[in-house]
């Protein structure tokens, strides 16, 4: 793929496109960067009066992106009719808890045929649903995709080395998304299983929080391998019984992001985990973060689902249990170091002793 506004073989530059990006909070404004940087016209929405104002005097997201520029041509906006009605191509950076009231509100707003791609990371409470699945319900007359990966905002915007996962059953969808965001710092991979890439985003948000506290215990790295790996094994488990393909967990929408949002303090929820681990209450160490940390609100929903269906769940049981159920985490650690010795990678060696 050319670079943007480079020219293409025929002597033609890569044309500009208008996209909207719905949201103003650390993903919305990275993506905004990004696409802003590859040369495209940004709608660029956000409720905040002020932030819009901020944005068109300095460039500047001091909220969520203090000190970093937001180069090209970004349209910071409080009118989304109009940054829908203009966009070719939307991105939706909206929190899960405001998701569908935002869709809903403005479902009259998007066209037939447009391209609407979720960038958030959460599952709804009422029903148990994700971001695409209310995406198809408030717009089905639209090209639905789901953006996904080991993408932490703040690298995005350093424009440090980074990769994504554009899922759509849609090729065409696909092709445009890489087409749109690729470039030498920002790789754009393919994939069909919407819903194992957007479910593999909201679950790994909980073993995050998982690894925080184990890293503010000072659990050593053999420790920290063990909670990585038996998450990944849990989320999976979880996804597939809901008819995800256990594959896609072995990609960048599982793996990677588990490997990143498990080992690094840049993540809102390995920080969460961290400052609980450190002896804080659950919601001082959230006012404390001073933004969204979805685990949150996931670590309910899963647990509850979890138990619904029959899926054993041990670390999203025994962190619910720390958060909310005041167990002590000496407790409740120990408590998941007598649980039985099962098999390792059950999709290989299936489960032979039922687990209660």
């Amino acid at each position: 793929m050319p670079e943007k506004n480079e020219l293409l073989e025929n002597g033609a530059k890569e044309p500009v496109h208008d996209v909207a990006v719905l949201g103003g909070g650390s993903f919305g404004s990275a993506m905004a960067k990004v696409l802003g940087e590859n040369g495209h016209r940004v709608h660029f929405w956000m409720r905040d009066e002020a932030q819009v104002e901020e944005i068109n005097q300095t460039r500047i997201n001091s909220r969520y992106m203090p000190e970093v520029e937001l180069k090209g041509d970004i349209q910071p906006t409080t009118d989304l009719a109009s940054a829908v009605r203009k966009a070719e191509i939307v991105f939706v950076a909206i929190p899960s808890k405001a998701f569908r009231t935002v869709i809903r509100e403005n479902c009259d707003k998007f066209r037939e045929g447009q391209i609407v791609v979720s960038l958030t990371k959460g599952i709804e409470a009422h029903g148990f649903k994700l971001m695409s699945e209310i995406l198809q319900e408030e717009v089905p007359r639209c090209r639905i995709g789901v953006l996904s990966g080991p993408n932490l905002a703040s690298e995005i915007v350093n424009r440090d080395l980074t990769a994504t996962v554009i899922a759509s059953k849609d090729p065409e969808l696909r092709s445009t998304v890489q087409n749109l965001l690729g470039c030498e710092y920002f790789r754009v991979y393919a994939n069909v299983d919407i819903y194992g890439v957007e479910l593999a985003g909201a679950l790994k948000n909980i073993y995050a929080i998982v690894a925080g506290l184990a890293s503010a215990l000072n659990m050593g790295e053999n420790a920290k391998a063990m909670l990585i790996t038996r998450g990944l094994a849990e989320m999976s488990r979880f996804a597939v019984s809901l008819g995800a393909n256990p594959m896609t967990f072995m990609g960048l929408a599982g793996v990677g992001d588990l490997i990143v949002t498990c080992t690094s303090p840049k993540s809102r929820n390995f920080r969460v985990g961290y400052a609980v681990g450190e002896g804080k209450k659950l919601d001082d160490a959230v006012a404390e973060l001073g933004q969204v940390a979805e685990g949150i609100y996931t670590l309910k929903l899963v647990k509850e689902k979890a138990e619904a269906i029959g899926i054993y769940m041990p670390l999203v049981k025994g962190l619910y249990e720390i958060l909310y159920g005041n167990a002590s985490i000496s407790a409740v650690i120990s408590s998941l170091m007598m649980s039985i010795q099962n098999s390792d990678v059950e999709f290989i060696l299936p489960r032979t002793i039922a687990e209660q």
